[in-house]
């Protein structure tokens, strides 16, 4: 991309800018704010609400069921921070609004429950050099932040978020890149955190130049929440510049519900893929927020629509303060199935299940098997008809080999 089409974003979108709404005026702290200044990532970085006085300051006039006291506990131990954009996309003031569940702390964040814990996949212990994590032999994946713009109530690495002080890699990045070419069996590096994208332009640059010069790495992902929560920071020509620079980069993006699919995220993506970036999504199945079919095939649909590759949908992790948002196996078994008769392979995400301990992703399906006679596979179509399906010649099985498939 050059330096003319650069202008032209630029162009683009101070114009698409001036065209909005002014959809913030719920909020009376904010009903004067000049569209230039709630598209600035600055002015969104200095207004974020930290504290549970910001929230109290920022609701203020407006009916809510929530206990400030409850929050206040709560972020004693799991810290607050939120986007003037994305609490804007809340549309009631309860637990009961999507959006409101995933950034608004309940107390039931620091209910101690069985089996969940603060390192459920043990990455402390994968962690041969203080930062960087290796459980798959070809890729390594580097906790280059402990903040997000926003932070969601169901992050499995909420132990880390927020905490004072640089992350540890940075101060151990000699080692994880010496790491890095000393072994050459690893081929990708994703960079997660918290949020990636938190860190200065120049770090970033710096720290992709680095990865790319090892000659056996030949991946680079980037896990962020950025163009859902924050996605004026994108839009910094600076950033598309490195990214660019850097093609291609696999950008993994966390959109759990249509809501957070805005004309803002829509922009922030096709400037994504001008840069020569391959944007995928990573979902949750989160409890009362997306786990029903039309909510799953509405989101999946529109990612679609927008240029976004559906790649996961995981599960809710075992991470101590989430259990609450956890679902059934079942549903998401149930979700996936009603999927797959109503959408196109291009928008079925996988649905992904992470073992605690560090033992690995795995993909979970429905059983589209039912069983098998002398002549036929039984199969299962979308409509949940039996469908007999003449065996091929390797298939070819005696009576007592006849048994029925079990889906437990």
């Amino acid at each position: 991309m050059n330096t003319v089409s650069f202008q032209s974003i630029k162009r683009t979108l101070r114009t698409w800018i001036h065209t909005q709404p002014n959809t913030w005026t719920r909020f009376r702290v904010w009903q004067f704010i000049h569209p230039n200044e709630w598209f600035s990532p600055s002015w969104q970085s200095r207004n974020l609400i930290r504290t549970p006085e910001d929230l109290r300051k920022t609701l203020t006039g407006i009916p809510h069921s929530i206990s400030f006291e409850h929050i206040e506990q709560v972020t004693r131990i799991y810290p607050l921070r939120i986007s003037p954009y994305y609490l804007n996309l809340i549309h009631e003031f309860s637990y009961a609004d999507p959006i409101f569940q995933q950034a608004i702390p309940i107390h039931e964040e620091v209910r101690a429950v069985a089996g969940f814990t603060p390192d459920p996949f043990k990455e402390t212990e994968k962690s041969p050099v203080p930062g960087l994590i290796h459980r798959y032999p070809d890729r390594v994946l580097l906790i280059v932040s402990n903040l997000c713009s926003t932070f969601c109530r169901h992050c499995f690495r909420k132990r880390i978020l927020g905490k004072a002080g640089v992350p540890t890699i940075w101060k151990e990045i000699s080692r994880v890149l010496s790491y890095i070419e000393n072994h050459t069996e690893i081929h990708d590096v994703i960079l997660s955190g918290g949020d990636p994208l938190t860190i200065p332009v120049k770090k970033l640059d710096w720290l992709l130049t680095k990865l790319r010069s090892i000659s056996h790495i030949h991946v680079l992902r980037i896990g962020t929440r950025t163009p859902v929560t924050l996605p004026m920071a994108i839009w910094r020509l600076s950033l598309l510049k490195v990214f660019m620079k850097h093609a291609p980069i696999w950008l993994l993006t966390h959109v759990n519900h249509p809501r957070e699919l805005t004309p803002a995220f829509q922009i922030t993506v096709t400037l994504l893929r001008q840069t020569g970036c391959i944007v995928l999504n990573q979902c949750v199945l989160l409890k009362n927020i997306n786990d029903s079919p039309a909510t799953m095939i509405e989101l999946h649909r529109n990612l679609v629509r927008f240029g976004v590759q559906p790649y996961y949908l995981h599960y809710a992790d075992p991470a101590q303060g989430t259990h609450h948002f956890r679902t059934s196996l079942r549903k998401g078994l149930e979700i996936m199935e009603t999927m797959r008769g109503k959408l196109s392979g291009i928008a079925i995400p996988t649905f992904v299940v992470d073992l605690p301990g560090g033992h690995g992703k795995v993909p979970v399906y429905p059983s589209y098997l039912i069983g098998r006679t002398h002549t036929s596979w039984l199969i299962c179509s979308p409509t949940h008809e039996c469908i007999p399906y003449p065996p091929l010649n390797d298939d070819a099985h005696t009576e007592k080999d006849i048994s029925p498939v079990h889906n437990e």
